[in-house]
């Protein structure tokens, strides 16, 4: 189900915005509409929708409207034409009051300068939502502590934004929307007035939160790495019109123009794919099947030196080289007992960028476990490199 439907929605400012639709209408450009009627295309036509639990990015340069696009959807900015959804009430259509008890509800929003009232110490600004909703000073401050100690801030109720760094600060305007409990998230150019390494804290303790908390969240940036490695999906937008709505993979897989080419053609991908995309079902042995013998057989019959071993539930239970398997026959030892678990293990949803230094250092191919610890898939150091230069090559030939 949709969390968030956006249907044609389109934003003009200037004077003439109706002389500047019907142009829009008729296939004029940015540009054209600009030199003709003196109005400016801040969004045009835009179309997508977020899924409930998605975490949905919107990214293009300076200029490309995102912003305004987000502040089209709770309605900070009044729309020129086109259609909003939250859940199934039109955002586009509501009463003044109508809005703000939407707003209240179901919308909270993170801004780029935090926001932040500079008297209020950090429980105060958590809790100031929660405030003017008529919420007892009981019940707010201990909404506020929690959301005060989800974002790592425990300790730090007493103090003023005057005190605290900008990454501390960033985390009192995400603790604010979450105090609220609202469902979405819209946040904007959130964490792109942050230093480098305080900025990647942050994306991580959103995705943790977001993860944690099942929240939707529209998030706006202008930098591709960030859109790349917190979006689900990206909508890339360029002109007021968004170009592309996918996947980070199928993005730079299949970049729908020359500009999303451009766009992403230095993207570091070892940042981006993760194990999932590299992986390969490995050969297993199943510990009921077989002992042994039936692993030397299996091991003989692959071409293989070493063998998975899985339980009948496919849960990883080692590595059986054919030196062991050896070992475990000729002398009778329990074929459990000489499994190797020195193995190193990953999730499907790991960067391989993290993967590549141990790729190339343990004399194994890397297990791929899902959260409930079954065999998935491996990674060998082939694997990974060649993940990295198709996809290079790939890019190459497109372009």
């Amino acid at each position: 189900m949709s969390k968030i439907k956006v249907n044609q929605l389109t934003k003009i400012f200037g004077p003439n915005t109706k002389q500047a639709l019907d142009r829009l209408d008729k296939g004029s450009t940015k540009d054209d509409i600009l030199a003709e009627t003196g109005n400016t295309v801040g969004v045009n036509q835009a179309n997508f929708d977020v899924k409930a639990g998605e975490f949905f990015v919107i990214m293009g340069l300076s200029g490309s409207g995102k912003s305004t696009l987000i502040r089209l959807v709770n309605r900070l900015i009044e729309p020129t034409s086109g259609q909003v959804f939250i859940d199934d009430d039109e955002i586009t259509s509501m009463n003044k009051d109508e809005l703000i008890e939407a707003r209240r509800k179901k919308l909270g929003m993170v801004f780029q300068n935090f926001g932040l009232f500079p008297h209020r110490n950090v429980i105060g600004n958590v809790a100031y939502g929660l405030e003017i909703q008529g919420i007892s000073k009981e019940e707010r401050e201990k909404t506020a502590q929690k959301s005060i100690e989800d974002v790592g801030l425990k300790g730090y109720e007493e103090s003023f934004p005057s005190q605290l760094s900008g990454g501390m600060q960033q985390r009192v305007g995400l603790a604010r929307a979450l105090a609220n409990d609202t469902d979405i998230l819209l946040m904007d150019e959130a964490f792109s007035a942050l230093d480098p390494l305080i900025r990647k804290d942050m994306q991580d303790e959103l995705l943790r939160l977001q993860k944690r908390l099942g929240k939707t969240v529209l998030f706006i940036t202008h930098d591709l790495d960030e859109a790349l490695k917190l979006g689900d999906r990206i909508a890339i937008m360029k002109d007021g019109q968004i170009v592309q709505v996918g996947t980070s993979e199928e993005i730079l897989e299949n970049p729908a123009n020359e500009y999303v080419s451009n766009f992403v053609k230095d993207v570091d991908r070892s940042k981006v794919l993760d194990a999932e995309q590299v992986m390969r079902r490995p050969e297993v042995l199943t510990t009921y099947k077989g002992g042994p013998r039936t692993a030397i057989k299996k091991m003989e019959d692959v071409g293989a030196s070493s063998i998975f071993v899985v339980d009948r539930d496919d849960h990883y239970k080692g590595l059986l080289t054919i030196d062991d398997a050896i070992r475990s026959y000729n002398e009778d030892i329990p074929m459990e007992e000489v499994l190797k678990q020195d193995v190193h293990t990953t999730t499907p949803t790991t960067p391989l960028n993290d993967l590549i230094g141990i790729a190339a250092d343990t004399k194994y191919p890397i297990v791929v476990l899902d959260p409930s610890e079954k065999l998935v898939g491996i990674i060998s150091r082939v694997s990974i490199l060649s993940g990295l230069v198709l996809g290079k090559e790939k890019d190459e030939v497109s372009n």
